[in-house]
């Protein structure tokens, strides 16, 4: 396999992965589980699916490298910051208008890649970039109904989860400089988050109990594994990847759940809008990946 298309299988797959995940837990809030609940779930299942993996992948020395905080600051601010203010946008501006502000994500990981890690960013990045996006707006603005009862300081909100996204993956590339290895960067960041997020739900206000005979705690549980999973081959692709390739592509996860949710979970319909966003992403990503 070419070295210049690795990192975009990966981050497609990454990209498939995190919307299998999101889809699960639909199916886990649909079944009575309240998010909170659920998202501690996730983040714990996906933390505990890296530990039982331990004995084979980790390497004990990285802990003694001065580079393993760097992960334990990705861990506190992603998921755990990122998914509460998206959380709090799609409160204040509902989920449409909030996950298109959300799309600015490859804006950011282009920026910072540039600013901040000195890639290379050419009029094929540029251009698959900004298709990306156009599709991502594409799709929104089928359901997308502007209205003035939200704050305008509420559209920082998704905008501000898109930047620590873009800030997490910049800072796991380069931690992972000096420990090349994407298993310990979410074996870090998830049991940091993990941390927070139970604490978190414990502090706030006491949880209901989990109602495990229901069933739908185990749909989080399983959609822990698919975003460990996801994160292992992110932080993969940034390892092998310019940020600039990786964070566009990353953006294709919505075009995956609707895809999943119209062939397997049966949420959506197919429509010409969607045909449409989906050759633009395709075209979009072909492009990335013929850059030199």
């Amino acid at each position: 396999m070419h070295s210049d298309f690795l990192p975009i299988l990966l981050t497609l797959c990454s990209a498939f992965l995190f919307a299998l995940g999101g889809q699960l837990q639909s199916r886990g809030l649909a079944s009575g589980t309240n998010s909170r609940s659920g998202t501690a779930l996730s983040i714990s299942s996906a933390a505990l699916c890296y530990w039982l993996v331990s004995p084979i992948m980790l390497d004990p020395s990285h802990f003694l490298n001065s580079a393993v905080f760097i992960f334990v600051l990705v861990g506190i601010f992603r998921p755990s910051l990122s998914a509460n203010l998206s959380v709090a946008g799609i409160k204040y501006l509902g989920p449409t208008l909030s996950s298109t502000m959300s799309s600015t994500t490859p804006v950011f990981g282009a920026i910072l890649g540039i600013w901040l890690l000195g890639e290379l960013f050419n009029w094929q990045i540029g251009l698959g970039t900004l298709g990306i996006i156009s599709a991502i707006l594409l799709l929104s603005s089928a359901k997308l109904k502007l209205t003035s009862d939200w704050p305008i300081w509420a559209l920082f909100l998704p905008i501000g989860a898109a930047l620590i996204r873009a800030l997490a993956h910049v800072f796991s590339k380069i931690g992972m400089e000096d420990i090349p290895d994407p298993y310990f960067v979410g074996l870090i960041g998830f049991s940091v988050s993990a941390l927070i997020t139970v604490l978190s739900l414990q502090i706030k206000r006491p949880s209901e109990p989990i109602a495990w005979r229901s069933g739908s705690p185990y749909w989080f549980v399983i959609a822990g594994f698919a975003f460990g999973a996801s994160i292992f081959t992110l932080n993969h692709a940034l390892m092998v990847g310019q940020l600039t390739i990786v964070a566009p592509i990353i953006a294709t996860t919505p075009f995956f759940s609707i895809l999943l949710s119209i062939l397997i979970f049966k949420h959506e319909q197919f429509s010409l809008r969607l045909l449409g966003a989906i050759c633009i992403v395709v075209s979009s990503v072909v492009l990335i990946g013929i850059n030199r």
